[in-house]
């Protein structure tokens, strides 16, 4: 029996008080090298001191690793001792050791006591609480924990992190005493990590009934909930809530609440607090950047990011975002080139922005850029990257590298096959579409109304009119999908890219909902191709009573009345736009060169090598004359002479993007162009010629689909 003379009790209170002052984990050695010399280690509050002060700083394994040293050298160590150690291994992440204590412990006949299950649930990740959540549960009953509040709280969040709600809402349910604010908060930021914002707001709502008194981490969490939901009710009365409370707010608090009002549109409010607050983080003004963003105010959030001491990589993708958002995709180059001087280091959402903005530019340089960087530095590549490079490749004419990116993807979602199909039609592959579309349905990947109309661009391109009836009728029958009025859109396109005027309009005249702009522009676009200038005026008169100020109606109507040599009609038309101001859009090309991306519009001469590419165009043209060129002048749209005309034509926004890469780019390059309006059929036969003469490959974007031109071909088959 240990002797507890004045010394001995001495030693031991001296010990302990040099435990308490120990700050490091060379200190604590020194100390317990002393307990051993001392024969003091058999002190069972010594033991318990010096395996808390490890078990509570694991900053490093090796506290942890000391930690079982010394724990193992415990005879019988306590159920506090055996708590301690389980509560180390859940501080430096390594629920499973904490599993394997537990069960250690069973084995050697210790029982566990009401802070066990506590201690060790709340270190659990998604996939531990999977393997031995259940099991764990079922020790709780077997030993009568279930009623105690600590073990209750534990059980909800340890199923609320494994995605088992409705498991927790059943524990929290079975809770008899509701006055513990930390059970419902708990309950609130489970759903909220479920997304299941309503269900948050409706607790929220019975705990306000039930007069339980929040806490800071209920109003955050609320606040949260309204945030998703734009709830700016539920919101206010949170904030009045606190107001009350007469409790000071500290930064996570006020964070929420200028999430909240940002989220909910009420920037005023949001930028009154963000003022009023005594100190702000990179959070407070990435709320702030985000709700400019959300209300369109992209200069503004540019004004108050540019203001910021401090950004993280979630700042700045909030930032690309909102130029991406906007349209604005080289500004988002830009802005990813200052990021990169900046050494703040990218996620895989910052990616997807990038990957975005270079398919809308065609800037294959820096998309492949991106994608080496991303293999590089090991960035996650879920399948919303992969999404993302596939829609950069298809954008950028390039299909074989979206091919290869499709088979490497581990994970396919329906928006991969979607992107897929779509890719492939509007790059011309309109049996690679159909057959990616069989593929999806043997994969049972169910199609939504975006494949759909995927599959029927990909007939309409092609000219695949049987297929396209089929695939339509088969929406309902076969995949219980309701044709929307994309799909009537798509329906009326088919038909009349082949010809098939009267039966286009039939769909129309039987359509279940009203016509929109879009399936009268269908129509008109197949009025333009063969030059039925009777029905052209009955589909633009339709567009402009639901779109009067669409200027684009008014060129496409001229164009025909030009093809057709009507230019009385033209020159009413003409005036028509002049008496209401409707302007012409203009025609843009951009075209990349080493990472910059370079616009040109019709008769642009801001370019700095704006001298070399008209003495280059020149050149392209005598050549081109040479192989057989003469310049369609039926699209343009003025009663002027043919050397007039041909000369306007010669000015086109795509031939001086064309003589921008010949000059630029290494022999037999592919020169690949965006423009925003559709190719006239002029600038399309240069196109081609190109091809040929030059012996490289031509590719163009327009607005409605890619040619692809090699050898005096283009992929479309003179079909667009």
């Amino acid at each position: 029996m240990t002797s507890l003379s004045p010394t001995s009790i001495n030693q031991d209170n001296q010990v302990l008080s040099l435990l308490e002052k120990c700050k490091t984990l060379d200190q604590l050695k020194q100390i317990h090298s002393q307990t051993i010399k001392t024969g003091l280690t058999t002190n069972p509050i010594i033991q318990n001191k010096i395996i808390s002060f490890l078990c509570c700083d694991t900053n490093y394994t090796g506290h942890m690793n000391y930690a079982r040293h010394v724990f193992d050298t415990i005879p019988e160590p306590t159920v506090f001792a055996w708590n301690v150690m389980m509560k180390g291994y859940s501080r430096m992440n390594s629920p499973k050791a904490g599993v394997l204590m537990y069960v250690e412990m069973l084995m050697k006949g210790f029982k566990p006591d009401r802070y066990t299950f506590p201690l060790l649930l709340k270190g659990f990740t998604c996939h531990v609480a999977l393997e031995f959540g259940t099991e764990l549960h079922a020790h709780v009953l077997k030993l009568g924990f279930e009623s105690n509040v600590y073990v209750q709280n534990a059980l909800i969040h340890m199923y609320c992190l494994c995605g088992k709600i409705d498991m927790a809402r059943q524990i929290f349910d079975m809770n008899t005493n509701r006055d513990d604010v930390v059970t419902w908060n708990v309950m609130i930021s489970g759903y909220n990590r479920m997304k299941k914002y309503d269900e948050a707001r409706k607790l929220f709502g019975e705990m306000e009934k039930k007069r339980v008194l929040p806490s800071l981490v209920t109003l955050v969490s609320v606040l949260s909930c309204c945030s998703k939901l734009k709830d700016i009710e539920t919101g206010i009365r949170v904030h009045n809530s606190f107001k009350k409370s007469g409790a000071e707010p500290n930064l996570i608090l006020e964070n929420a609440l200028i999430d909240m009002y940002a989220a909910c549109g009420e920037m005023d409010v949001a930028l009154r607090i963000f003022r009023e607050m005594n100190k702000r983080d990179v959070i407070s003004c990435t709320a702030i950047v985000t709700g400019f963003v959300n209300i369109g105010k992209v200069d503004l959030a540019r004004e108050y990011f540019d203001q910021m001491p401090e950004r993280d990589y979630v700042l700045w993708t909030a930032m690309l975002d909102g130029y991406l958002r906007v349209n604005r995709f080289k500004e988002v180059l830009a802005l990813f080139r200052e990021m990169q001087k900046s050494d703040v280091k990218p996620d895989e959402f910052t990616m997807v922005s990038i990957l975005t903005a270079c398919a809308h530019l065609g800037a294959l340089d820096v998309g492949e850029w991106i994608k080496a960087y991303i293999d590089k530095h090991k960035i996650k590549n879920d399948v919303f990257v992969g999404n993302a490079l596939l829609d950069m490749y298809f954008k950028c004419g390039n299909v074989e590298k979206a091919r290869i990116i499709f088979n490497q993807m581990q994970r396919k979602d329906k928006y991969t096959w979607t992107a897929m199909i779509v890719g492939f039609a509007i790059n011309g592959h309109g049996e690679e579409a159909l057959n990616m579309f069989s593929q999806m349905l043997s994969a049972s990947i169910k199609p939504d109304t975006v494949t759909f109309v995927g599959v029927l661009c990909a007939c309409s391109h092609n000219g695949m009119v049987n297929e396209g009836r089929k695939i339509f009728a088969s929406m309902v029958t076969q995949n219980n999908v309701e044709p929307t009025i994309l799909h009537y859109g798509c329906m009326v396109d088919l038909l009349g890219r082949a010809g098939n005027l009267k039966e286009a309009c039939e769909v129309i005249k039987n359509m279940p909902m009203k016509p929109n702009s879009i399936v009268w522009g269908a129509l008109l676009s197949a009025c333009r191709v063969y030059k039925n200038a009777e029905m052209a005026e009955m589909a633009t008169k339709q567009i402009l009573e639901l779109e009067p100020d669409n200027g684009a109606v008014y060129v496409q109507l001229s164009n025909i009345y030009a093809a057709c040599n009507k230019w009385d009609k033209l020159r009413e038309v003409r005036n028509l736009m002049t008496e209401r101001g409707i302007r012409k859009v203009p025609g843009c090309s951009l075209i990349e060169m080493n990472g910059v991306v370079h616009e040109f519009v019709a008769g642009d001469q801001s370019h700095l090598e704006s001298k070399n590419i008209y003495s280059k165009l020149d050149e392209m043209m005598r050549d081109l004359k040479l192989a057989g060129y003469l310049p369609d002048t039926s699209e343009v749209s003025l009663d002027i002479a043919e050397e007039d005309k041909e000369s306007a034509l010669y000015r086109h926004s795509e031939k001086l993007a064309v003589a921008f890469g010949l000059i630029n780019l290494r022999p037999r390059a592919t020169i690949r162009i965006v423009k925003n309006l559709r190719m006239c059929v002029d600038c399309h036969r240069m196109a081609k010629l190109v091809s040929k003469v030059y012996n490289r490959e031509v590719i163009i974007r327009d607005k409605t689909r890619f040619h692809h031109c090699r050898s005096g071909s283009c992929s479309c088959n003179d079909y667009w």
